[in-house]
């Protein structure tokens, strides 16, 4: 019997491509998410729960799942 461990992933956003729209604080549910002096969206590795809702609506792609190791 193989047993699948599925990775946990953490958000993490691309500074140079955020535009700063706030999308992502609207749908994390942890509210892991804060845009830092209105330049781009910071999210809280610790707080993460990975559940890519941010990633999904972002208009810029600027957020993207990273597995964990």
């Amino acid at each position: 019997m193989v047993v699948q461990v599925k990775k946990r992933k953490k958000a993490m956003v691309l500074r140079e491509d955020c535009v700063a729209c706030g999308a992502c604080l609207k749908v994390c549910p942890v509210n892991a998410t804060v845009i830092y002096r209105g330049i781009f969206a910071v999210i809280d590795s610790a707080r993460c729960i990975g559940c890519s809702r941010c990633a999904t609506i972002c208009p810029a792609s600027a957020i993207n799942m990273k597995e964990l190791e």
